[in-house]
């Protein structure tokens, strides 16, 4: 019996361009002193070979046609590779749309009682690649699977799941995760940590730049002011801090009610995930996008003057992007009550209550966000996963 055991370095989160590394660890346990006097020798265990592999897979359900092109479906793959020793894909539904090239850890490996063998595994994430994602009709997931065969015996297989994370860019043209070409970048702060005592810096990978970016456009601050009106007047005054988050962030922003000429008794402010087919691939060209509900802020605010914003944006979304099949925004869903007649003052404020009864009406509105992916040490720290896999062969 042979035990391979596949551990991720890092953990189960990456950005696309980051290096994903993984030992894979090949073992023979050791076997009790009784078996081992019954046998009178150490019993010797070998594989024919080993090869391991990444590969991104895509499936949709019924609302979606998939275009055509050059891809196979897992099924065509598994097929295909029947004549030769490694399908990575064999038993999976959908469509491959990125594989990286195999590599082959060993040829014969032989392992004593108690011996055991370690490979590293590293491979670069295509900084084209989709990210993660688990919507209602489109979903990406990746996988490293690792393939080893006894002689003259059925192939195994070891899938290691990954969640990929990239980033786009705004409407404004910025550098972004995949793209590091400062001349994009407009006229921002470098907030990148430096050393002024080193005479050279080390020189920045792609990838690096690109991180680097990211941490810019999140962190800037710039607030944004908006006057939420109706038909009978100002409803109230909205303060958002910043228009760019990572995973994890909370959003934060202000109401102040102190100019308001019609009263506000409640409001609802939720984040939404817009998922939206591209035209070319909807089953019917009526199809609107599909909307998800995440963090929820609720508050009667009826005779406040001043009220706060505190909404936590959820590790385990996937930040804005969009491919040739689908694309995913984030904005913020409001909901506001309000009175539709003056309220009668009270005699006094200790003495004040509010009314038994209100004629409401409620009014929307939606104001778009940027959700960006945070570092893998961020969401390793906020998420907790599996990022050791074995199988016994």
């Amino acid at each position: 019996m042979i035990e391979v055991t596949a551990k991720l370095v890092k953990g189960p989160v990456y950005l696309a361009g980051e290096i994903v590394e993984c030992y894979i660890t090949f073992s023979n346990p050791p076997v009790s002193l009784h078996k081992r006097a019954q046998s009178n020798s150490d019993v010797l265990e070998s594989l024919a070979w080993a090869s391991v592999q990444i590969h991104c897979q895509c499936s949709t359900n019924s609302r979606v046609t998939y275009p055509d092109g050059n891809l196979y479906t897992a099924e065509q793959l598994s097929i295909a590779n029947t004549d030769t020793s490694f399908a990575p894909c064999r038993g999976e539904r959908g469509h491959v749309i990125l594989s990286t090239k195999p590599r082959i850890l060993f040829c014969d490996l032989r392992l004593s009682t108690g011996e055991n063998k370690s490979y590293l595994y590293s491979e670069v994430l295509p900084s084209e690649a989709p990210p993660s994602y688990r919507g209602q009709a489109v979903k990406y997931s990746y996988k490293i699977t690792v393939g080893t065969q006894r002689v003259n015996s059925p192939i195994k297989l070891l899938r290691v799941p990954l969640r990929v994370l990239v980033s786009q860019p705004p409407s404004e043209p910025v550098c972004f995760l995949g793209f590091p070409d400062s001349s994009l970048c407009g006229d921002s702060e470098d907030l990148a940590p430096t050393n002024p005592f080193l005479e050279t810096q080390q020189k920045e990978t792609p990838f690096d730049l690109a991180v680097q970016v990211l941490q810019n456009i999140t962190a800037k601050r710039s607030p944004n002011f908006y006057n939420i009106t109706n038909t009978r007047g100002k409803v109230v005054r909205f303060c958002l801090f910043k228009q760019a988050y990572k995973l994890g962030e909370d959003i934060v922003g202000t109401f102040d009610f102190t100019d308001a000429t019609v009263p506000c008794v409640q409001l609802l402010v939720i984040l939404q995930s817009e998922e939206e087919i591209a035209p070319g691939c909807k089953r019917w060209s009526k199809q609107g996008p599909t909307v998800i509900s995440y963090s929820k802020f609720h508050e009667v605010c009826y005779n406040l003057k001043h009220s706060q914003l505190i909404l936590p944006i959820p590790l385990h979304i996937t930040p804005a992007f969009s491919t040739d099949l689908v694309s995913l925004t984030w904005r913020l869903h409001f909901e506001f009550v309000t009175s539709t007649a003056t309220p009668a003052a009270g005699a006094s404020q200790d003495t004040w209550q509010g009314p038994s009864t209100l004629d409401i009406e409620t009014m929307v509105w939606n104001l778009a966000v940027g959700i960006y992916p945070s570092t893998h040490l961020q969401m390793s720290g906020g998420v907790q996963a599996q990022s050791k896999y074995r199988v016994t062969i």
